[in-house]
């Protein structure tokens, strides 16, 4: 175990910054999308002084986001794995590729599937069909709230989400009803994740609250665990502990927000001296992303990197940070799926004083690959490591 390693590793969800080579097979949205850049020209130019420091003006022509400000590594990376899901790009960030695609239900969900989930909650479902989760809940709400029938919908992604209304079905109620859904959607029916998504308010005024849970397929040990075993914390923030199945991470911690989660990760910091503080911001997806809204995502960008420059200003010389993202969600273009984009590569530690080019990675597992050298532990089966680029 090498003492005093800590790193900290921040998901931008959703936000890519260019199609994929592949992104044309995806559809006609996918092979126009550039999350970042368009979301930036939506407003003018991003105030993001602290992001243009690590380099991301020098991944593409961003809006706002100055080239000549870069002293960090940088650099883009394609996803392998089949999908555009965050199950998809979680996994193989940690050196799982899935080969195959995870099945998708555009049609709904089949009766083998249903039929077993609605004699379990004891009522027949509402909706069966893909569908924004906002706009399903619109939609079928307040049947909802007349029968309490469960509301299950799908999207492009691998996902059976279930929504009630916390003051209809209890929370624990809903969590436990997904559970049995994770327990038999299995061998050609093994989605990625099935989602809780309570939610509250009235017909006309529904929201959606945070405490969403995600049960995930688990696909064996992987990076995370490695670091566990060697003795080092795994700090789970957001989403990072349902995606995982809580596997290789030894401490999980909900957010509400992508405020809070920084605040909880500046906390983290504090008080964790040395392991890997690993989060999730989701904002950028379920709130801006899939609802077509490429003014708030661009704000939200600027929200982070304002909190960025309190972490950066918190970072010791033993630490190493490494911001990318999980896909694009481009709010520019037609639909409100995930989008098949390249995502970039961020990486900084104090002692750097001048940009490098870590060029176009060719599977996110390098970065897997990188936080398993630096902390001295089994590589994983696929990725190549960049800390010898870093001078770490």
């Amino acid at each position: 175990m090498l003492a005093s390693r800590r790193c900290i590793w921040i998901v931008l969800d959703s936000c890519g910054i260019g199609a994929a080579p592949d992104a044309s097979s995806y559809g006609e949205p996918d092979a126009m999308s550039n999350t970042i850049v368009h979301v930036a020209e939506a407003v003018g130019g991003l105030v993001a002084p602290n992001l243009a420091r690590l380099g991301l003006g020098r991944i593409d022509r961003v809006p706002g986001v100055s080239a000549a400000a870069a002293t960090g590594a940088y650099g883009t990376m394609v996803e392998r794995s089949a999908g555009k899901d965050t199950t998809n790009g979680h996994l193989e960030f940690v050196g799982v590729v899935l080969s195959e695609p995870m099945p998708t239900y555009p049609n709904g969900f089949p009766p083998e599937i249903i039929e077993p989930f609605e004699r379990y909650v004891g009522k027949p479902v509402l909706a069966n069909k893909p569908a924004s989760g906002t706009v399903v809940i619109d939609e079928y709400g307040h049947l909802h709230m007349q029968t309490g029938r469960p509301i299950v919908y799908t999207s492009a992604d691998s996902v059976f989400q279930v929504a009630a209304h916390e003051a209809i079905i209890p929370v624990d109620t809903l969590y436990d009803w997904c559970a049995y859904a994770r327990s038999i959607l299995t061998g050609r029916h093994a989605v990625g994740r099935v989602i809780a998504r309570p939610f509250i308010g009235e017909p006309g005024h529904f929201v959606r609250t945070d405490r969403r849970r995600d049960f995930s397929l688990h696909f064996g040990d992987t990076v995370l665990n490695a670091v566990e075993q060697a003795g080092y914390p795994v700090i789970g923030i957001g989403k990072i502990g349902d995606i995982y199945g809580g596997s290789g991470i030894t401490t999980s911690i909900h957010t509400h927000d992508n405020d809070d989660a920084m605040r909880i990760l500046l906390e983290q910091m504090q008080v964790v001296q040395e392991g890997l503080i690993y989060a999730n911001l989701v904002d950028f997806d379920a709130k801006y992303g899939h609802r077509n809204d490429p003014v708030g995502f661009a704000r939200a960008i600027e929200a982070f990197d304002h909190s960025l420059g309190s972490l950066l200003a918190t970072m010791r010389p033993q630490d190493l940070l490494i911001v990318t993202a999980d896909h694009g969600c481009d709010p520019t273009v037609p639909g409100t799926d995930h989008t098949r984009e390249r995502v970039p590569l961020l990486v900084w530690h104090t002692r750097m004083s001048s940009p490098i080019d870590l060029g176009v990675r060719s599977t996110f597992a390098d970065v897997g690959a990188t936080v398993a050298a630096f902390f001295g532990v089994e590589a994983p089966p696929v990725g190549g490591s960049f800390l010898d680029l870093l001078d770490c």
